[in-house]
């Protein structure tokens, strides 16, 4: 059974005082390396400009012994937006004993995955403490267990992690004429836990505005169609007609300030229609041909954030959705350097401005 997705969401500002590790998950500023990988700007295929960082995931899968970070890039060129050849996403790993012992790593070219979420017990990916603001708290969180003792073995492991990595590990600076976007953190919360709040006041309102522009009652439209009534649902057809971007906005009316879902192996959200072979679409991964999955994707409301650091007014990249693809065994060679990209699709958003 497909598990409920994980909710992304902005979480304040980061602290410029404050170091960020590969296991920070933020948007914007600069992507923080894994250790042993190349300090690599990024292109963009169409126009040849340097890519602007995103967002940043520590994303490591349950049965897996790597760390693993995904960073999505893309380019700033008005004349590049909403083109997939100006995206990039780039997943990285390492080992536990790649950090703290680098000359001795056991050789290993494939992970095979069996899990079908991100990380179990994964409910509190980015939340910061009191103590600890973005630097612990992913780990702490994700790599929990259901027993006391082996919560003590990880929070053990994970004081000795952040002593090593703090020393020789620094954000992958681009060069000063790349955009570089404000810095914030995520945070995140079990889809299922916002079923039932009180407070959905900013929702109701996004809602009821767009069923007064549209002119149909978004609440409807599932009812109608699932009723198996094609005449009854064309009488609640929005006026744009464009039904995949009336069940989005269905979907999302609980938490529309989401700026990321996470669900590996699950089924992602569409902003509009998608090719019939959309799975046909995807590639297998191109260094161990296994079949690429579902991961993740940015929402729209995660436009509205990416301004530049001189505080621009207006947004720097536009779009609906990026659905990223990443390989279903998370392979990867010890030792290796170089980020393995992953597959991505962009959907441009019919009514961006609602978002804003």
């Amino acid at each position: 059974m497909e598990e409920s997705p994980l909710i992304g969401i902005c979480d304040g500002t980061l602290d410029k005082k404050k170091d960020t590790y590969y296991y920070t998950n933020k948007i914007g500023g600069c992507p923080d390396l894994m250790p042993g990988v190349s300090n690599v700007h990024h292109q963009c295929t169409l126009c040849g400009g340097f890519l602007s960082h995103v967002v940043q995931i520590y994303c490591p899968l349950a049965v897996s012994p790597f760390h693993r970070t995904i960073n999505v890039f893309a380019c700033t060129s008005p004349q590049c937006q909403c083109k997939p050849e100006s995206w990039k996403a780039l997943r990285s790993q390492c080992l536990e004993s790649e950090i703290k012992e680098p000359s001795q790593c056991p050789i290993s070219d494939r992970t095979p995955v069996s899990t079908t979420d991100w990380c179990d017990d994964a409910d509190d990916w980015g939340i910061d403490s009191e103590e600890n603001v973005g630097n612990e708290q992913t780990l702490t969180t994700l790599l929990e267990t259901n027993t006391l003792a082996a919560s003590l073995e990880v929070s053990s492991r994970l004081q000795d992690l952040c002593i090593n990595v703090s020393t020789g590990v620094e954000a992958a600076r681009p060069p000063t004429d790349t955009p570089t976007f404000q810095t914030f953190y995520v945070s995140v919360v079990d889809e299922t836990d916002l079923w039932g709040q009180n407070d959905l006041d900013h929702a109701n309102e996004l809602l009821k505005a767009y069923e007064e522009r549209e002119g149909v009652a978004v609440r409807e439209i599932a009812c109608c169609k699932g009723e198996g009534g094609d005449e009854a649902y064309e009488k609640t057809k929005a006026k744009h007609g464009d039904a995949v971007f009336s069940s989005f906005m269905k979907k999302i009316s609980i938490c529309p300030e989401q700026v990321l879902r996470y669900s590996w192996s699950g089924t992602p959200l569409f902003i509009m229609e998608p090719p019939s072979n959309i799975n046909q679409m995807v590639p297998p991964c191109a260094h161990c041909g296994s079949p690429r999955v579902f991961e993740f994707q940015l929402m729209p409301a995660l436009v509205s954030l990416l301004r530049s650091t001189q505080l621009s007014s207006e947004p720097a990249v536009e779009f609906g959705t990026v659905l990223v693809y990443t390989c279903r065994d998370s392979c990867w060679t010890s030792g290796s350097s170089c980020p393995i990209e992953e597959f991505h699709v962009v959907q441009t958003d019919p009514d961006q401005k609602l978002f804003k």
